[in-house]
């Protein structure tokens, strides 16, 4: 069998800078493989940011209150999801939370706080339950409504991008999107990926790692788009049930066998508040999750991260 060795590309999209690890016994093979996975996270930025005015999610916003937009199988499978995630968050987890965003502008230099008014405001335009759609076709029944994949695009990219390479001939590999990550087949000399896990306070520092060979780690937190007004936390992680950010928790970490399910599944342990831990232990995921007064959590049975 012919040795292989860990090449490292790094490429920017999603406004993210972004790494891929793989294993291959020459440059060219991984070189090909790479290129193919990073025009396929090209693709899906295209596709569905809502940045782009010609992606799908820019269509659909635009017709909201008008007639039907044609989906293909891709995007009504991410709307099957974004359903999922819909229920399981008891509707805090909802695509159609973009309009919120008119309130809310994290980037905003001085911050600025919305008025409870401004909010109430905008919550009739978040509603999943009013959207029509089928495997054909979505329509946003009121004007000024939107979708936003943002909470489940990045982690599929990264599945994707995994499934390129693997289909190229990469029996090994590590795909990290921005922190969200999908790995295969272990390490090249037989040992497990090691994903570090980001400390939600203090920059550059690690509150512990999860070990994997096969599977994904995601990080949702209150630290990436944020800010502090009044002695409060602001984050760009909003309940959309109230308009407003989440409070609870400063990080949520899980490992899943996709990374779609490890994202989805820490920001819908964020939204949770104290009802996280329960809930993600009845997912049969690990997680990890740093709590309001900064005390690490883990699983209560053997699949604990180690920390």
């Amino acid at each position: 069998m012919r040795s292989v060795t860990l090449h490292r590309f790094e490429f920017r999209a999603m406004a993210s800078v972004h790494e891929l690890l793989l294993a291959a016994p020459d440059r060219a093979l991984a070189e090909s493989a790479a290129r193919a996975a990073i025009a396929d996270v090209e693709r899906i930025e295209a596709k569905y940011s809502r940045y782009r005015d010609a992606s799908v999610v820019s269509t659909i916003n635009r017709a909201a209150g008008g007639a039907p937009v044609a989906i293909d199988a891709e995007t009504a499978a991410l709307l099957r999801y974004a359903d999922a995630c819909h229920r399981e968050s008891s509707g805090r987890f909802d695509v159609t939370s973009g309009a919120l965003r008119r309130a809310w502008d994290f980037r905003r230099d001085p911050p600025r706080v919305p008025d409870a008014r401004e909010i109430e405001a905008l919550l009739p335009l978040v509603d999943w339950r009013g959207v029509e759609w089928n495997d054909h076709a979505i329509r946003l029944p009121r004007s000024g409504m939107e979708i936003d994949f943002g909470g489940i695009g990045k982690e599929y990219a990264a599945d994707r991008a995994a499934a390129i390479a693997i289909a190229a001939g990469i029996a090994h590999g590590f795909v990290n999107l921005a922190g969200d990550v999908r790995v295969w087949g272990g390490r090249p000399e037989g040992a497990p990926w090691r994903v570090g896990i980001r400390h939600p306070r203090i920059e550059g520092e690690t509150i512990g790692g999860i070990e994997i060979a096969d599977g994904a780690v995601a990080t949702s937190g209150d630290y990436e788009r944020c800010f502090e007004a009044g002695g409060r936390r602001y984050c760009h992680i909003l309940d959309a049930t109230t308009g407003w950010p989440v409070q609870g928790w400063r990080s949520v970490s899980v490992a899943a066998p996709l990374c779609v399910v490890a994202g989805s599944g820490a920001t819908v342990g964020m939204l949770l508040g104290d009802a996280a831990p329960a809930w993600l232990d009845a997912q049969g995921v690990d997680w990890l999750g740093v709590d309001a007064a900064g005390h690490i959590r883990k699983p209560a049975d053997p699949r604990t991260p180690s920390a």
